[in-house]
C-alpha cells in the first residue's frame, strides 16, 4: 500500500505544492508549527532519512534551502526551521518552517485546524518567492 505521501504526490488526496520536480515535491502540511510551514519530500518511498543514498539527502536539502530562504524573507522570521521525524508517516519528509526561537519547534504547537484561505495564501506567498528566487521550473502554478 503506497503511503499517503505517496497519494498526495499522485494526486489522489489534495495538497498546496510549492515544488514539484522530478525526483522531490514539497506542499505545506496540514498541521503547521507557522504559516508556511512546508514538508519536502522525495518522490521514491523512502522510510527513514538514514537509508536515503546520498544524492537523494542532498537534492532534499537543496530545496529545503530554497524554501527556508523564501520562508525568512517572505514571513519575516529570524531562520527557517529544519527538522528530520519521520514518526508521522513512514515516508522521509523534511520539515521546513518560519522559525524566531526554538519555542517554535514545539510540535505540540501545531495548528489542527488552520484556515484554509490562511493555507492557499501561504502557499502562494513560498510559490511567489520560489519564482523570484529563479526556481520557477520548479513551482507548479
Amino acid at each position: 500500500m503506497s503511503t499517503l505521501f505517496t497519494q498526495i504526490i499522485n494526486g489522489e488526496i489534495p495538497g498546496r505544492f510549492v515544488w514539484k520536480d522530478d525526483d522531490v515535491v514539497a506542499f505545506l502540511t496540514i498541521a503547521p508549527l507557522a504559516p508556511g510551514h512546508t514538508l519536502v519530500v522525495p518522490r521514491d518511498e523512502i522510510s527513514a532519512w538514514t537509508d536515503a543514498g546520498p544524492g537523494v539527502m542532498e537534492h532534499l536539502m537543496e530545496v529545503a534551502k530554497a524554501i527556508g530562504n523564501v520562508q525568512v524573507g517572505s514571513f519575516g522570521v529570524k531562520r527557517a526551521g529544519l527538522v528530520i521525524a519521520g514518526f508521522e508517516v513512514d515516508h522521509l519528509h523534511l520539515h521546513v518552517f518560519p522559525a524566531n526561537s526554538m519555542v517554535d519547534f514545539d510540535f505540540t504547537r501545531v495548528d489542527q485546524n488552520p484556515d484554509p484561505q490562511s493555507m492557499d495564501e501561504a502557499a502562494e506567498t513560498l510559490r511567489k518567492g520560489l519564482r523570484e528566487a529563479g526556481h520557477e521550473q520548479s513551482v507548479p502554478e
